[in-house]
């Protein structure tokens, strides 16, 4: 990507520039350290805890981005130093963003806006139906961000934890998805999303954290994974409902909940499941209101 200058400090005499630049997987420390720093910081002030437990947890996780040709990567610098990154994935026809990370130092800089504005512009040229994000509710700043950038609200949700259910619903069977499954599961994310997601299930598939459901040998949903990075869809709440009892763990900081699911939520805290934090579906370009029950990931 092109560097541009995007930023003068006027009260300097040095004029240090703020400019964007592609990462690449020398930036995996730097950006790492930023993106704990920034979550652990705003976390800490409204008392929740953070998506990452340590600086190296971070670290090995922005060196899995910055190593992924698939992701687009955004790092900002000012004068030389690395002061945030951001990310876009394109999975499907609906490409998802973040993490978003700016280091404290550097608070109301901007510097947020730009590299938001940075893979805006890019899902843009590369002619994707819409741009996608989850927030923390809790974050005023980044909801107040995306909101100037044109994100509308679709769906207030909570990440949900606790011990694994081991929990069987009566008439569906829960198995280990497998790629002869693929055709089956993409038709009912078209039919709840308007899209699938092919690609992500792909790679849970081979992972081997993707399962379905079955009715009388009928896919009626499927799931990534239970957790914070994993989707599902499902028919009906029970679909979800028997996905999510029996996941065999519930990975990182919970799986996310839509509230206006009232009945699906209702049912997860008569499990003994706790809210871990709220948090915001947003939306810019296309959004169809999902025809069916869903759990999103933290990009979507």
């Amino acid at each position: 990507m092109k560097e541009l200058t995007l930023l003068r400090n006027a009260a300097s005499t040095e004029q240090p520039t703020l400019t964007l630049r592609a990462g690449n997987p020398d930036d995996a420390q730097a950006c790492g350290e930023i993106c704990y720093q920034a979550f652990e910081t705003i976390s800490a002030q409204h008392n929740f805890s953070s998506d990452f437990p340590n600086v190296e947890a971070a670290c090995d996780f922005m060196r899995q981005l910055l190593t992924r040709p698939d992701l687009y990567s955004v790092v900002a610098e000012v004068g030389g130093q690395v002061v945030g990154s951001n990310f876009l994935w394109s999975e499907t026809i609906v490409a998802g963003i973040g993490p978003l990370s700016v280091s404290p130092s550097i608070q109301n800089a901007t510097v947020g806006k730009h590299l938001t504005r940075a893979v805006i512009k890019r899902a843009w040229q590369q002619k994707f139906a819409g741009v996608r994000l989850v927030q923390a509710a809790y974050n005023n700043r980044s909801l107040a961000l995306y909101t100037k950038l044109e994100f509308d609200v679709q769906e207030p949700l909570v990440s949900m934890q606790g011990q694994v259910l081991g929990l069987k619903i009566p008439g569906y069977l829960v198995r280990l998805a497998t790629v002869d499954d693929l055709a089956d599961c993409n038709l009912l994310c078209r039919q709840i999303h308007g899209f699938h997601r092919e690609r992500e299930l792909d790679r849970a598939i081979q992972q081997g954290t993707a399962t379905v459901v079955e009715q009388d040998n009928i896919i009626t949903g499927y799931a990534t994974s239970i957790g914070f990075c994993g989707h599902a869809v499902g028919t009906s709440n029970e679909d979800l409902q028997a996905l999510i009892g029996a996941a065999t763990s519930f990975t990182g900081q919970g799986f996310l909940v839509p509230t206006r699911n009232s009945q699906l939520f209702r049912w997860c805290l008569q499990q003994g499941l706790q809210i871990v934090q709220p948090m915001t579906l947003m939306s810019l370009g296309l959004y169809v209101r999902p025809a069916g029950a869903f759990l999103p990931s933290i990009l979507f």
